[in-house]
Protein backbone atom coordinates (compact mmCIF):
# COMPACT_ATOMS: atom_id res chain seq x y z
CA UNK A 1 0.00 0.00 0.00
CA UNK A 2 1.39 3.53 -0.92
CA UNK A 3 1.99 5.78 1.66
CA UNK A 4 0.03 9.09 2.28
CA UNK A 5 1.86 12.32 2.67
CA UNK A 6 1.21 14.06 5.66
CA UNK A 7 1.09 17.68 6.62
CA UNK A 8 0.59 19.13 9.74
CA UNK A 9 -1.36 22.36 10.04
CA UNK A 10 -2.77 24.60 12.90
CA UNK A 11 -5.80 25.91 13.08
CA UNK A 12 -6.16 30.21 13.25
CA UNK A 13 -7.93 32.47 14.95
CA UNK A 14 -8.39 34.15 11.60
CA UNK A 15 -9.93 30.91 9.79
CA UNK A 16 -12.86 30.48 12.22
CA UNK A 17 -16.75 31.39 11.13
CA UNK A 18 -18.88 32.90 13.63
CA UNK A 19 -19.46 30.19 15.89
CA UNK A 20 -16.18 29.57 16.51
CA UNK A 21 -15.15 26.43 14.00
CA UNK A 22 -12.83 26.43 11.31
CA UNK A 23 -14.75 28.04 7.81
CA UNK A 24 -15.74 25.32 5.25
CA UNK A 25 -13.77 27.29 2.63
CA UNK A 26 -10.50 26.78 4.82
CA UNK A 27 -10.89 23.30 4.92
CA UNK A 28 -10.61 23.30 0.79
CA UNK A 29 -7.92 25.41 1.57
CA UNK A 30 -5.96 23.31 3.50
CA UNK A 31 -6.44 20.23 0.82
CA UNK A 32 -5.09 22.41 -2.09
CA UNK A 33 -1.91 22.54 0.65
CA UNK A 34 -1.77 19.21 1.51
CA UNK A 35 -1.66 18.62 -2.86
CA UNK A 36 0.76 21.17 -3.41
CA UNK A 37 2.98 20.33 -0.37
CA UNK A 38 3.05 16.51 -1.97
CA UNK A 39 4.02 17.70 -5.25
CA UNK A 40 6.75 20.10 -4.06
CA UNK A 41 8.20 16.93 -1.97
CA UNK A 42 8.38 14.87 -5.09
CA UNK A 43 9.93 17.59 -7.25
CA UNK A 44 6.90 18.65 -8.97
CA UNK A 45 6.08 21.88 -7.85
CA UNK A 46 4.06 23.97 -9.92
CA UNK A 47 6.46 26.34 -10.51
CA UNK A 48 8.82 23.52 -11.58
CA UNK A 49 5.54 21.55 -13.66
CA UNK A 50 5.05 25.09 -15.69
CA UNK A 51 8.74 25.36 -17.00
CA UNK A 52 8.20 22.10 -18.03
CA UNK A 53 4.90 22.65 -20.05
CA UNK A 54 2.65 21.19 -17.70
CA UNK A 55 -0.07 21.95 -15.10
CA UNK A 56 -2.78 20.20 -12.72
CA UNK A 57 -6.02 22.03 -13.10
CA UNK A 58 -8.34 21.02 -10.84
CA UNK A 59 -11.82 19.83 -12.79
CA UNK A 60 -13.47 18.51 -9.89
CA UNK A 61 -13.66 18.39 -6.01
CA UNK A 62 -16.03 16.54 -3.56
CA UNK A 63 -15.47 17.58 0.29
CA UNK A 64 -17.42 15.51 3.19
CA UNK A 65 -17.20 17.72 6.54
CA UNK A 66 -17.69 15.08 9.45
CA UNK A 67 -16.41 17.06 12.33
CA UNK A 68 -15.49 20.56 13.24
CA UNK A 69 -11.60 21.80 13.77
CA UNK A 70 -11.25 24.87 16.58
CA UNK A 71 -9.19 27.28 17.04
CA UNK A 72 -5.50 26.22 18.04
CA UNK A 73 -6.02 22.43 16.69
CA UNK A 74 -3.22 20.60 15.74
CA UNK A 75 -4.24 18.98 12.28
CA UNK A 76 -2.95 16.40 9.56
CA UNK A 77 -3.17 16.85 6.12
CA UNK A 78 -3.17 13.43 4.06
CA UNK A 79 -2.99 13.32 0.78
CA UNK A 80 -3.09 10.11 -1.53
CA UNK A 81 -3.09 9.48 -6.02
CA UNK A 82 -5.94 7.52 -6.11
CA UNK A 83 -5.53 7.09 -9.73
CA UNK A 84 -3.52 8.14 -12.21
CA UNK A 85 -5.21 8.10 -16.20
CA UNK A 86 -3.52 8.90 -18.89
CA UNK A 87 -4.61 12.93 -18.93
CA UNK A 88 -5.38 12.96 -15.29
CA UNK A 89 -5.53 12.10 -11.54
CA UNK A 90 -7.84 10.90 -8.96
CA UNK A 91 -6.20 12.27 -5.24
CA UNK A 92 -7.99 11.20 -1.62
CA UNK A 93 -7.39 13.47 0.87
CA UNK A 94 -8.44 14.15 5.12
CA UNK A 95 -8.29 16.12 7.56
CA UNK A 96 -7.13 14.15 10.66
CA UNK A 97 -7.06 15.83 14.21
CA UNK A 98 -4.69 12.99 15.86
CA UNK A 99 -7.02 9.51 14.87
CA UNK A 100 -10.29 11.85 14.22
CA UNK A 101 -11.30 12.05 10.84
CA UNK A 102 -12.81 15.92 10.19
CA UNK A 103 -13.16 15.60 6.38
CA UNK A 104 -12.58 14.14 3.44
CA UNK A 105 -11.67 15.26 -0.15
CA UNK A 106 -11.70 13.88 -3.55
CA UNK A 107 -10.41 15.64 -6.13
CA UNK A 108 -10.33 14.89 -9.89
CA UNK A 109 -7.18 17.32 -11.85
CA UNK A 110 -6.21 17.38 -15.21
CA UNK A 111 -3.32 17.49 -16.94
CA UNK A 112 -2.98 20.43 -19.37
CA UNK A 113 -0.34 21.98 -21.37
CA UNK A 114 0.22 25.80 -20.27
CA UNK A 115 -2.74 26.83 -22.94
CA UNK A 116 -5.00 24.61 -20.84
CA UNK A 117 -5.21 22.13 -23.27
CA UNK A 118 -5.45 18.55 -21.95
CA UNK A 119 -2.59 16.14 -22.42
CA UNK A 120 -1.77 12.91 -21.99
CA UNK A 121 0.56 12.90 -18.31
CA UNK A 122 4.11 12.46 -19.05
CA UNK A 123 6.07 9.25 -17.19
CA UNK A 124 8.07 11.56 -15.07
CA UNK A 125 4.69 12.54 -13.42
CA UNK A 126 3.35 8.70 -12.17
CA UNK A 127 7.26 8.25 -11.69
CA UNK A 128 7.62 10.69 -8.78
CA UNK A 129 3.93 10.77 -7.27
CA UNK A 130 4.54 6.60 -7.61
CA UNK A 131 5.32 6.37 -3.42
CA UNK A 132 1.91 8.11 -2.62
CA UNK A 133 -0.61 6.25 -6.00
CA UNK A 134 -2.28 3.55 -5.21
CA UNK A 135 -1.88 2.72 -8.87
CA UNK A 136 1.52 3.37 -9.68
CA UNK A 137 1.28 1.39 -13.20
CA UNK A 138 -0.68 4.82 -14.59
CA UNK A 139 -3.40 2.47 -16.24
CA UNK A 140 -6.78 3.58 -16.79
CA UNK A 141 -8.47 6.23 -19.21
CA UNK A 142 -8.61 10.32 -19.37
Amino acid sequence: MPARHQHPVKVRFYELDPYGHLNHSVYVQLFETGRIELLDSVGLGLHDLEERGYRFVVSRIETRFRASAVGGDALVIETEVVENRRASSRWGQRILRGDEVLATQEVLAAVTDTDGRPVRSPDFMAEALAPYTNDPDDEGDA
